[in-house]
């Protein structure tokens, strides 16, 4: 699909391509809150195209993750419309459609909606409508220095157990040559440490809630994740690691400081330094739930005047085109292209020929199992799909932040954690 042809398809304004100009004689213009991950910032200069043939001029606000979360859930919950187009993800897509914070998205044939991921489609969907559609989506796995196991004699395999992850970190730890064993996050935030912390606690069987949505955190399971998360960082890990997540560890990967790095599945394709292999999530029992789910999506604020404009953009943001763009652009190119959210991506062969990690990633992917189980009663792996879990996963992230800097004993931050958590479940009327 054309720009124009989307453009024309999703909105009733009359505009003429005089420079730019609409039909009252002034440009119209999106303001869009992103996220200060690549693949969003590069769509700032591959949108540079959109302006051009549209004549919508794009205002673009970037944010760090955390502060991004929090803007943009203040501002669509009271419809304030400082924003036309937000990043969002799976947490939040279903809940703020059903509120009606967020408008549906109804795209064109052309778009080829069937194209997206099912499991991506479905996570940013409410009862078969899609609020927000996918720029790129992840799943969770390991990114390891097969130059480093090799020369330590060890190696990686896939759904490892956490105790052969920690042995091969130890081998590769090497802090006089600036080389860390593991590389995780740690940085407060549910969509930081805890996307990482969750996911680990998972795997070893543990949950958020119980049946009855009642905390679980003081359980065996997240104690023995959180012990064996602040060991496994407090000895093999960098320096200031309550400080790190997705953007601060990708820099660290990229400047050869880390033997392995157990997260996002897209940042392998921003991985610059030699030698790297890929692994499945690591395991401590748990059968499903070991690897994540998520989609850094697009929607549209109830709040905007511009929401014809805004879902023109979003239209052409998420689709095939734009992916063609991306490869085809001199700053960029088909190893930069974003990934995870549609099956045709995998089947262009120019992708095929510069994504080593695409098997991996895929196979990441079709493995997650977001839905609820006997072991949660909550949709979700990194996050619980409530309306309250923004509020519990930023308390929670504050303590275990604290247990990883050695401000807090693990027994302290989760006993900490389990009353704040309690306190706002209670509130909230569970």
């Amino acid at each position: 699909m054309s720009i124009k042809k989307a453009l024309y398809a999703a909105t009733a304004v009359s505009l003429f391509m005089a420079g730019g100009a609409v039909a009252d004689g002034h440009t119209k213009e999106l303001t869009i809150a992103i996220v200060n991950n690549g693949h969003m910032i590069n769509m700032q200069k591959v949108a540079e195209a959109y302006t051009e043939e549209t004549g919508v001029a794009l205002k673009w606000v970037s944010l760090e993750e955390g502060v991004l979360r929090e803007q943009v859930q203040s501002d669509t919950a009271t419809g304030g419309g400082q924003y036309d187009v937000i990043n969002i993800g799976m947490q939040e897509a279903p809940i703020w459609g059903a509120a009606g914070w967020i408008e549906p998205l109804n795209f064109g044939a052309d778009y080829d909606a069937d194209d997206i991921l099912p499991a991506i489609r479905a996570g940013l969907s409410h009862e078969g409508t899609m609020y927000a559609a996918p720029f790129y989506g992840e799943s969770s796995m390991v990114m390891y220095r097969k130059d480093l196991t090799d020369a330590a004699g060890v190696s990686i395999a896939d759904n490892d157990s956490w105790d052969n992850v920690k042995a091969a970190a130890a081998a590769m730890h090497d802090p006089d040559n600036g080389v860390y064993g593991a590389c995780l996050r740690g940085k407060p935030g549910w969509g930081d440490n805890m996307a990482f912390v969750t996911t680990m606690v998972n795997s070893f069987g543990g949950a958020w809630f119980d049946k009855d949505y009642k905390p679980t955190i003081n359980s065996d399971e997240w104690k023995a994740a959180i012990n064996f998360y602040v060991d496994l960082l407090g000895n093999y890990g960098p320096p200031g690691s309550e400080g790190n997540s997705f953007n601060e560890i990708l820099a660290l990967y990229n400047e050869g400081k880390c033997g392995m790095w157990i997260d996002a599945t897209i940042a392998a394709s921003f991985l610059t330094v030699d030698g790297v292999a890929y692994a499945q999530s690591p395991n401590a029992g748990n059968p499903v739930g070991a690897n994540w789910l998520w989609a850094w999506a697009m929607a549209v604020p109830a709040g905007t005047e511009n929401a014809d404009e805004a879902k023109a953009f979003i239209e052409w943001a998420t689709s095939k085109e734009y992916v063609q763009a991306v490869g085809n652009h001199p700053d960029f190119g088909w190893a930069k292209v974003p990934t995870g959210q549609r099956a045709s991506t995998y089947a262009l062969p120019e992708f095929q020929a510069v994504a080593g990690f695409a098997a991996a990633e895929m196979a990441a992917i079709d493995s997650a199992a977001p839905q609820a189980t006997d072991l949660k009663p909550y949709v979700g792996v990194q996050f619980a799909a409530i309306p309250e879990f923004p509020e519990v996963g930023s308390a929670v992230a504050q303590e275990i932040a604290a247990a990883l800097s050695g401000a807090k004993s693990v027994d302290d931050a989760l006993a900490a954690s389990q009353a704040a958590a309690e306190a706002i479940m209670t509130e909230a009327g569970y």
